[in-house]
């Protein structure tokens, strides 16, 4: 089994620093960590490229869905990447996941951390984000479905979870 490369390792001590239990695969360039977010519980992982001195970040949480919702969420998932500026939503037809992920190709071999921290929390915040919209959609009786507005969904401001530290701003 090779070592775990400097990459990985950078992005390991990255997570410990924020004080985030991760597990390293034996064998891969891959962490594995759990979060709680505001809506869901998240399953992330951060997979380095080492030879393109890349790294993915990956959130992923269950989203059991009928084949007659599926169209919808993945019409509302498209429409939601289309306001991204970074990262993707998906969805894992297999497994039935809900996915965000965002990649970033490094100009050394220690990931800088900031760059890291900021990856992991975009991915956190956005799978946290578009739970709400998804669950809409999951939740919604199917003769309805062809009525559910999907960009207006979107547009709801009462479901995104709020931003820590915004709390503060109130007058």
């Amino acid at each position: 089994m090779r070592p775990p490369s400097l990459q990985i390792l950078s992005v390991e001590s990255t997570f410990g620093n924020n004080g985030w239990h991760c597990e390293l695969l034996d064998g891969r360039d891959v962490l594995r960590a759990s979060f709680s977010a505001h809506h869901t519980k998240i399953q992330l992982h951060a997979q380095s490229y080492t030879p393109i001195n890349a790294l993915a970040v990956v959130g992923e949480c269950p989203l059991a869905l009928s084949a007659g919702h599926l169209p919808y969420l993945l019409e509302l998932l498209c429409r939601a990447n289309k306001y991204l500026n970074l990262g993707s939503f998906e969805f894992d037809l297999d497994r039935q996941f809900l996915v965000f992920r965002i990649t970033n190709i490094f100009e050394k071999e220690r990931y800088d951390a900031d760059i890291v921290t900021s990856m992991v929390h975009c991915a956190i915040a956005e799978l946290d984000r578009i739970t709400p919209y998804a669950a809409i959609v999951q939740r919604t009786p199917r003769d309805l479905l062809k009525d559910l507005d999907l960009q207006r969904l979107l547009e709801r401001d009462d479901l995104i979870p709020p931003v820590p530290g915004d709390e503060d701003d109130l007058p």
